[in-house]
């Protein structure tokens, strides 16, 4: 029997990552293929806190069914948020609640994308985003990158030439580049919308967990500094990497006529995000705890990506060549052949899963023309002593 699949379902395969996971079971395995946060890093006291006071405040509007835009007190909360983001413009009616900024990146395909659209995204880029666009039937360009981001003057030549339908990016320790835009490259982008009259969506999972200093304002908070690029932008927030993941909780930033038609979608899709999440984080966020739980999250994935840094440099040396990263929680890779050694990340895996520690291969990550000796490396579950023995064990699969 051959069900009567949609035929978009013919564009997209499941999560290279997601696979790999099956391949974790064995016991002792070194993990740093997932992008998950640090687990030890929630501040459990403080969510139960929310949780308790969530219940006995307003257990009824906690409980119930909530407004799809999302809980008003959250939305108060994640606009007073922004502004301390640099966003100061921001307010409560500015921005929905989504079920984890995943579906804000759904919302984006379900409202701007039809068969056939033309989206830019950088390569590499996050690969649930490529997965989703191509869902609705994108055709996706690929934008080169470097250490500094996107490269604007490629983007504005694929702009000009293609005429894309919107542009994706992580401007701040993207996911897998690692790789921040400077602030020089963040005005031109907003310039190019306006001049080409582009939508941006900017993703913003990663902007807090800086280990020294801050990556640049974001685009939404450098919009004012660039007349009319406000009405091309759309942000993306979650609380998943800083908070937790399980609590499912992202929002939108968006022009209201778009807002509106993302409301309008979530309305078919969940109704509504959680409303005992909101009610939640609303009162965390509201008792002032987060700034010393991000304090403690980036001192602790600082110490990590260190660690990481100087295991590879000592342990793989001219055989690997990667950026070190200034925030986030990935190391971006390539392997360069030297010394007679591998270069194809995918042969590398299979080579370092049979020595007990595994990594995701970097081609899924390009919607287009990947780079087979790149891969990427999550230092953020591994304590340092396991992110040491993981090295030594890459360095003994590349022999």
């Amino acid at each position: 029997m051959s069900l009567p699949f949609a035929q978009r379902l013919d564009h997209v395969e499941t999560s290279a990552i997601r696979e790999l996971f099956k391949l974790l079971g064995k016991p002792g395995i070194i993990s740093f293929a997932g992008g998950f946060p640090d687990s030890a890093m929630f501040d459990v006291d403080g969510i139960r806190a929310a949780v308790d006071q969530a219940l006995t405040e307003e257990p009824g509007g906690a409980l119930q069914y909530g407004a799809t835009e999302g809980y008003p007190p959250l939305r108060e909360q994640l606009a007073r948020f922004m502004a301390t983001k640099g966003a100061a413009g921001v307010k409560a009616e500015d921005l929905i609640v989504t079920t984890g900024s995943q579906q804000a990146l759904d919302l984006v395909g379900k409202t701007l994308i039809d068969p056939g659209s033309k989206v830019i995204v950088e390569g590499p880029t996050f690969l649930a985003t490529i997965q989703c666009f191509r869902l609705y039937g994108a055709n996706l360009i690929s934008a080169p990158i470097d250490g500094d981001g996107v490269d604007v003057e490629r983007l504005e030549a694929l702009i000009r030439e293609h005429r894309p339908k919107l542009i994706y990016l992580i401007p701040s320790f993207g996911n897998p580049s690692g790789a921040t835009l400077t602030l020089a490259r963040r005005k031109r982008v907003l310039e190019l919308a306006v001049q080409y009259r582009t939508v941006i969506v900017e993703d913003d999972p990663y902007g807090e967990l800086y280990f020294d200093a801050p990556p640049p304002p974001s685009l939404l908070a450098l919009s004012p500094q660039v007349p009319g690029s406000r009405d091309w932008l759309v942000y993306c927030g979650s609380l998943s990497k800083v908070l937790s993941p399980g609590l499912r909780l992202g929002w939108m930033i968006a022009p209201a006529a778009l807002l509106a038609r993302a409301t309008m979608c979530k309305q078919f899709s969940d109704a509504h995000t959680s409303t005992f999440a909101q009610a939640t984080a609303a009162r965390y966020l509201a008792a002032g705890r987060m700034p010393a739980t991000l304090a403690r999250m980036r001192g602790a994935y600082g110490q990590r990506a260190a660690v990481m840094g100087e295991a590879l440099r000592k342990e793989l040396g001219a055989a690997v060549d990667f950026v070190a990263p200034r925030g986030g929680l990935f190391v971006w890779a390539r392997l360069t052949g030297a010394g007679g050694h591998l270069n194809d990340s995918a042969a590398f895996a299979k080579r370092a899963v049979e020595r007990g520690v595994a990594f995701v291969p970097g081609a899924p990550f390009f919607c287009a023309e990947p780079d087979r000796s790149t891969f990427r490396l999550s230092f953020a579950t591994a304590g340092e002593d396991k992110i040491r023995e993981g090295v030594i064990r890459l360095a003994a699969a590349l022999q």
